[in-house]
């Protein structure tokens, strides 16, 4: 690990995490029946697809499962890019009526959320949606968004920088705090 990067989360310490969310989440849905996950490109389409196979294996339930592109939602695509990187939405479920669980990698600002729900209502009416997330970054909110389930709850300086690799991507499970602006 190189100089300021602490591990937040070992690749245990992420799947744990996960595991509890995926019970945090029948739990509070016991009863609902149109339940379904939609994973926000590109993490939380990992994450979701990782909590669908939990839950099945937890509690024998298949949710439907949703992938959610937001590249054209999103209020500062013009900022960071002239030609922001489409990803494709593959929703096969109506969101009519639906509790819809959002995921994500890590909740900041806000803004990504606030573009996904965006998008799902250009798709129809859910009866609710809930965020999960695997960091909820504590500092830097500008909107009032907050997950209703976490893997780790992280108060870090505008300084710091999280980094959430995945198996799927980077071929190792790990949250990493990195300082930022320092020259090792």
């Amino acid at each position: 690990m190189g100089k300021g990067k602490k591990i937040i989360l070992s690749g245990q310490d992420l799947e744990r995490s996960l595991t509890r969310m995926a019970l945090q989440i029948m739990e509070r849905n016991r009863n609902e029946e149109n339940l379904a996950l939609i994973g926000i490109h590109t993490g939380g389409v990992f994450l979701a697809d990782r909590l669908q196979k939990l839950i099945m294996s937890l509690e024998e339930r298949e949710l439907p499962l949703g992938r959610l592109d937001i590249s054209l939602y999103r209020d500062d695509w013009s900022l960071a890019s002239q030609n922001p990187i489409v990803k494709k939405t593959e929703i096969s479920f109506s969101v009519e009526g639906c509790t819809l669980i959002l995921i994500d990698d890590v909740l900041y600002t806000g803004r990504t959320i606030r573009a996904a729900l965006d998008a799902i209502m250009d798709l129809g009416r859910p009866r609710s949606i809930q965020l999960a997330v695997l960091v909820n970054r504590g500092c830097g909110r500008e909107l009032p968004i907050q997950p209703n389930y976490f893997g780790v709850d992280i108060l870090e300086s505008p300084n710091e920088h999280i980094d959430v690799l995945l198996k799927e991507k980077a071929g190792r499970d790990e949250v990493v705090l990195e300082a930022q602006g320092l020259h090792a």
